[in-house]
């Protein structure tokens, strides 16, 4: 057989790699499956859902180590392949995200990331923690500003 007409199993392979990038890039950043969108009002909520379930968000130590391991995979993925101060807007997402997932529990957030500036909308159970979130996500590599549109809500 004709190593051209062999079947190939790369090309599926590649295919499906580039629809799930694809897939993941279109969605926005959030804490709990129940935050609103960053593009929804200032601290608008649409759910009344209760998000104390460790799923939703970091309140088991192996959960927060998950997320701690993820942000320091992506930064040393980073290192290697390009300059370590520049995160593309996915990865700046992602990384503030989790960070404050695993800080601020039964958070309601979404990240949204342009230009290494970073928009966090929705709401948090009270000031403390609403005052936590610029500093923590200003220490993810590559943030340069934080907008806080979150809300207080209990």
């Amino acid at each position: 057989m004709n190593q051209n007409t062999k079947p190939s199993f790369i090309q599926p392979l590649v295919l499906s790699i580039l629809l799930a990038t694809t897939i993941s890039a279109c969605s926005t950043a959030k804490t709990s499956s129940n935050a609103p969108n960053a593009n929804e009002g200032n601290g608008q909520t649409t759910s009344t859902e209760d998000t104390n379930n460790s799923k939703d968000d970091a309140q088991n130590p192996i959960r927060k180590k998950q997320i701690e391991s993820d942000i320091r995979a992506r930064e040393q993925r980073n290192n290697i392949g390009g300059n370590p101060q520049v995160r593309s807007e996915e990865d700046l997402e992602s990384e503030v995200r989790g960070k404050l997932e695993a800080n601020i529990p039964n958070s309601k957030l979404s990240v949204d990331a342009k230009n290494a500036d970073v928009t966090v909308s929705g709401s948090v159970a009270n000031q403390a923690q609403l005052d936590k979130i610029k500093p923590l996500a200003l220490q993810i590599k590559g943030v340069k500003n934080v907008l806080v549109k979150a809300a207080v809500k209990p």
